[in-house]
């Protein structure tokens, strides 16, 4: 999940090189943390949210094929 969520932030940011992931696990399931540069943030996030909202569902499909569950949050 994690290299889903990198590759899809470097392949829509500016600056690839500022995408950072990191994946924690608590008793809820899987966290997974989006970092990119401040001027990218918008990219990531899309217009109304629906490209943060589109990365969430690939998530949650992924975390359910598992048998988990998963979040995504944008720092």
């Amino acid at each position: 999940m994690k290299e889903l969520i990198e590759f899809i932030a470097k392949s829509i940011v500016n600056s690839p090189d500022d995408v950072v992931v990191t994946e924690e696990t608590d008793e809820q399931g899987i966290i997974l943390k989006l970092q990119v540069a401040d001027d990218d943030k918008g990219r990531v996030i899309g217009k109304q949210g629906r490209i943060a909202a589109a990365m969430r569902t690939l998530i949650r499909v992924k975390a359910a094929k598992a048998g988990t569950r998963a979040s995504l949050e944008i720092i």
